[in-house]
């Protein structure tokens, strides 16, 4: 089916977040040659020069490759891929990870909550939680990308018994608690800061300790805007994060 453009959006941005998140998730894969301008055109009922500037956005994040007569080909750059990135791909392809990607998980172990957890997850210190410590790796190169530990609050223990092994989940912890639970994810927060590797950060993701890395915080809520999962990662320097975003129009006061 013909993808339909939205008249609240620029068309061109439709389409560069329609093909970014097939590249991101992997349903482009890293390599693939993308349709023709003219194709894409045709399949937005669009003009070409909407879909030229879609592809042009593509390439400024460093997502596609054009070679001269052959076309334009995903080539992701070592992209940040933020929880949100990783919600999408599980909304989109059932799977939590792009097939260029896959994740080890290191440590599974029901714990009690220190005061930096216990107020990311909204619960008293000391509370039970559940720890959820992945390395994700580059599947061709077997090169750590990144290391993020999730928490939940430990009651989902009972109803969610899978979060405490070490094997791992692939439609994500986050489809899973929706899976087992019925609590739908409707919203999330996402922090980002740089910092320097620590010696357990240097150990996971195979760089110099006090190496720049990304760190970052995620929350995913409920309706009821109750926390499901609080996260926290870090990746090493040079990867990109990308967030798209409207801007309303001024109002007169």
């Amino acid at each position: 089916m013909a993808p339909n453009l939205e008249r609240a959006k620029p068309a061109y941005q439709q389409i560069y977040e329609h093909l970014r998140g097939q590249i991101v998730d992997g349903t482009i894969a890293d390599g693939a040659r993308l349709p023709s301008v003219r194709e894409l055109a045709a399949d937005w009922g669009t003009h070409t020069s909407t879909v030229q500037k879609a592809l042009a956005a593509l390439h400024r994040e460093g997502l596609t490759e054009s070679e001269h007569g052959k076309g334009t080909f995903a080539r992701p750059h070592k992209p940040h891929r933020t929880a949100q990135d990783r919600l999408r791909t599980t909304r989109a392809t059932g799977r939590i990870y792009p097939k260029s990607e896959y994740a080890r998980i290191v440590e599974a172990e029901l714990t009690t909550a220190a005061e930096p957890i216990a107020s990311g997850l909204g619960v008293e210190p000391g509370a039970a939680v559940i720890r959820r410590l992945r390395v994700t790796l580059n599947k061709d190169t077997e090169q750590p990308v990144s290391v993020s530990t999730s928490w939940f609050a430990g009651e989902l223990a009972t109803a969610c018994p899978a979060l405490l092994e070490t094997e791992r989940l692939p439609e994500g912890t986050p489809a899973y608690i929706e899976r087992t639970t019925g609590r739908r994810i409707t919203a999330g927060r996402e922090q980002h800061t740089a910092d320097a590797a620590t010696e357990r950060d240097a150990e996971l993701l195979g760089v110099d300790p006090g190496a720049p890395v990304q760190r970052g915080r995620n929350w995913m809520f409920d309706a009821d805007g109750d926390v499901i999962e609080y996260g926290e990662s870090v990746s090493a320097a040079l990867r990109w994060s990308t967030y798209s975003y409207d801007i309303q129009p001024a109002t007169e006061s």
